[in-house]
């Protein structure tokens, strides 16, 4: 929905995925964003977040009714206990995330350079019209390449404290650098520019200025069935009605 959604933020329904990893754990592929806070809306099922941040490892249950949320440099995991787990992902500025924002725990050697992090992030499926099944194994495949670099960055984590995430944090910050041109194109076309209409909006109101008001209009978006994969899970997106 980009811009026009509320505070130019994202939303989306992500099934985590219910596959089981290295350590026996289900879920998707660990992760940071570099510049978006992410929110997790919890709607079925239980699990659990885990986190490696500042304040180290944390692991948070899930369950409906729980909201939670974490700032840009927050490596991530879902965890899928109940096989079931869905949550309602709300991210702040719509487009970054899409525009290569989140930056996946893949071991050091694919963190190189642009082109090592693209060969590994694809998901390299091979026959467009392959189906279900050969989407889901290319998913598989960038699952486990993230564990296997999350489960290592959460080992040194836990014994070292946040510190030892620091060559991760630097490594992302490089692969993100050329497209910050963009998402500055991005972010005044969105969060910058709905705050801009914000503060001429007060200044109306200061000056007992009621135009504005005339022009309210009500957007309407629909639920379409495409359920691609993503990082954490199969997502569901909502788009513009044609109407």
């Amino acid at each position: 929905m980009g811009s026009t959604f509320p505070g130019a933020t994202g939303l989306s329904e992500v099934t985590i995925y219910d596959w089981p990893g290295a350590d026996g754990c289900a879920g998707g592929s660990p992760h940071m964003h570099t510049a978006s806070t992410e929110a997790y809306v919890v709607l079925e099922g239980t699990g659990r977040l885990e986190t490696l941040n500042s304040d180290g490892f944390t692991s948070t249950p899930l369950e409906p009714g729980v909201v939670l949320w974490f700032t840009p440099g927050t490596v991530h995991r879902a965890v899928n206990d109940s096989g079931d787990l869905k949550v309602l992902v709300v991210m702040q500025n719509a487009g970054l995330p899409e525009n290569g924002d989140a930056v996946m725990t893949f071991p050091p050697q694919h963190l190189m350079d642009a082109e090592s992090y693209g060969r590994a992030a694809a998901l390299e499926i091979k026959d467009a019209d392959a189906g279900l099944a050969e989407g889901e194994e290319a998913a598989r495949r960038r699952r486990d390449l993230a564990l296997d670099g999350y489960l290592a960055l959460k080992a040194a984590v836990i014994e070292s404290g946040p510190a030892a995430l620091a060559e991760f944090h630097a490594a992302a910050a490089r692969l993100v650098a050329p497209r910050t041109a963009a998402w500055a194109e991005l972010l005044a076309g969105g969060a910058a520019g709905q705050a801009e209409n914000t503060r001429q909006q007060l200044a109306s109101l200061d000056a007992a200025e009621s135009f504005y008001l005339g022009k309210a209009r009500t957007t309407m978006g629909q639920r379409k069935n495409r359920r691609v994969y993503g990082m954490c899970g199969r997502i569901q997106t909502w788009e513009l009605s044609d109407s």
